[in-house]
């Protein structure tokens, strides 16, 4: 049976490697440029990972033998087993990280494949609230703040696409009887935003800050 150790921002890691390895293949012939580039893709990979066993680290590193778009394609496919999913999590759970809203919408759970999701986030268009669960050292953390559409494009804090963007305000307890602000940009559809995340660090950063 299948050990899943794949995230999905490192799986998206890997398909970015794919994309990037696959067209140079198209449009470089000199050998050498295309071992370098084979084997930094292969690197880059497995630099996404804190810890790999050999097998895994060597399943990776197979990227480096490809020729073709049905290789690469077989490849991602061979690794969908090993994706870890993000953590169970029941409408009850939820409904206990925002206390205060006793008619929580929240999404369809059934509907989506939490094998491709990092950050789990809806927006209540009636507020204009978006609201984010992350899963964090064996527990859940819920934020939610003021989403508003900014009609441009630019650079998501969390995925670092170039993606139309919306300003997401929190409030945050600066003290016993005082309140802040935190403000980032972010993806206006968290969907592409999750496909196209590959590391967390940003991510994580804002929301232990805006938990405070």
């Amino acid at each position: 049976m299948s050990t899943p150790f794949i995230r999905n921002h490192q799986y998206n890691v890997i398909k970015k490697q794919t994309e990037f390895l696959l067209k140079t293949l198209r449009t470089v012939a000199d050998r050498k440029v295309l071992e370098t580039v084979r084997f930094r893709a292969a690197a880059n990979i497995v630099e996404a990972f804190d810890d790999l066993t050999k097998d895994q680290q060597q399943m990776l590193e197979q990227i480096t033998t490809f020729e073709t778009a049905y290789d690469f394609q077989r490849y991602l496919s061979a690794l969908e087993p090993y994706l870890e999913p993000y953590p169970p999590i029941t409408l009850k759970q939820i409904q206990k990280l925002f206390p205060k809203h006793k008619k929580l919408k929240v999404p369809d759970l059934q509907s989506i494949d939490f094998r491709y999701v990092t950050y789990l986030s809806w927006v209540d268009i009636a507020t204009g609230r978006l609201f984010i669960v992350y899963p964090f050292e064996g527990q859940f953390i819920g934020i939610e703040g003021r989403i508003t559409p900014t009609n441009k494009k630019g650079y998501c804090l969390f995925c670092n696409r170039h993606q139309e963007l919306a300003f997401l305000t929190v409030r945050t307890k600066a003290s016993l009887d005082n309140y802040s602000s935190i403000g980032q940009y972010v993806c206006m559809e968290s969907h592409g935003c999750n496909q196209g995340i590959t590391n967390t660090e940003a991510l994580e950063k804002f929301i232990l800050s805006a938990r405070k």
